[in-house]
């Protein structure tokens, strides 16, 4: 084994982090980064610190758009864990599909076998639009990137050994056969920054997940660039929707806010860390291989 060179997720995460420096963690002529509110000082400084800490230089300059960068985050995230997770066959053998989900596409859910009878939902709502005033839109779930497994053939199931036949488990989520679905393993949020009220659909779409399932609930995951600990707790803290929020350069925002002097802020901080309700980016494919 070669001692000098990193591990694979350490790796990663150092790509990750050279990669959104390109375009997307960037600063503005004044020197405040992408990810900072620019009317809050403490964001500022946070932020500045990570920059700083992950690679950024004064190169990394512009004017970041902000109808690209919800896009961009998605697909850097969708492109790390495509890097990582895959590579976990030991831990969590099987066919994957690791897709940033473009358009806003309502009815994607209903592609995977917990959420195929929203299809036939949305379908009966669109030949008759009364019953939407009944049943609103609680049903509606639009991932930023979604992790899928695919279905075993009786052939692969069965080698090296018989496992299955004609006679029993025909009904088995994971058994490939006609008119089946793709399992969903996992649904991602991305949001680069939690500012507004919108940052709560994450909260909201995960208890559809949970609520109009059948079969097993997916990983229910939200991945954030945001700086600040108080906004990062109005989405990490609680229990019961979802499972864990995930931050880019969580390590970096530890020892911003550790240099910070703001013992409010880093007490905060460690609640939700020793909580295991916030955690680094890193975290993310072992937890998923779970």
């Amino acid at each position: 084994m070669n001692t000098s060179a990193k591990a694979l997720i350490s790796e990663e995460r150092s790509k990750f982090h050279k990669s959104i420096l390109k375009s997307l963690l960037i600063c503005n002529e004044k020197g405040i980064p992408s990810n900072a509110d620019k009317s809050q000082a403490s964001s500022v400084a946070y932020a500045k610190s990570i920059f700083a800490q992950i690679g950024g230089t004064s190169n990394n300059l512009g004017e970041s758009c902000a109808q690209t960068k919800g896009d961009e985050f998605e697909r850097e995230v969708c492109e790390y864990i495509q890097a990582t997770f895959a590579k976990l066959e030991k831990l969590r053998p099987g066919k994957w599909d690791i897709i940033q989900i473009k358009g806003r596409n309502k009815n994607i859910i209903g592609n995977y076998a917990q959420y195929g009878h929203l299809c036939e939902l949305a379908n009966i709502i669109n030949q008759n639009p009364q019953m939407s005033a009944y049943l609103g839109n609680d049903y509606t779930v639009a991932p930023d990137v979604v992790i899928a497994r695919n279905l075993e053939s009786d052939e692969e199931l069965n080698t090296p050994s018989a496992i299955v036949d004609k006679e029993s488990a025909l009904a088995a989520d994971i058994r490939e056969g006609e008119g089946k679905l793709p399992l969903l393993h996992a649904s991602i949020s991305c949001k680069w920054t939690l500012r507004s009220d919108r940052a709560q659909n994450a909260r909201a779409e995960a208890l559809n997940l949970i609520r109009n399932r059948k079969g097993r609930q997916p990983h229910i995951i939200v991945v954030t660039g945001e700086p600040t600990p108080s906004r990062l707790s109005s989405l990490a803290l609680g229990t019961g929707d979802i499972d864990c929020v995930y931050h880019i350069a969580l390590y970096e925002l530890q020892k911003a806010v550790q240099e910070s002097g703001n013992d409010e802020a880093l007490s905060m901080l460690n609640t939700m860390i020793d909580g295991k309700r916030l955690k680094d980016i890193s975290d993310l494919p072992l937890d998923l291989a779970i």
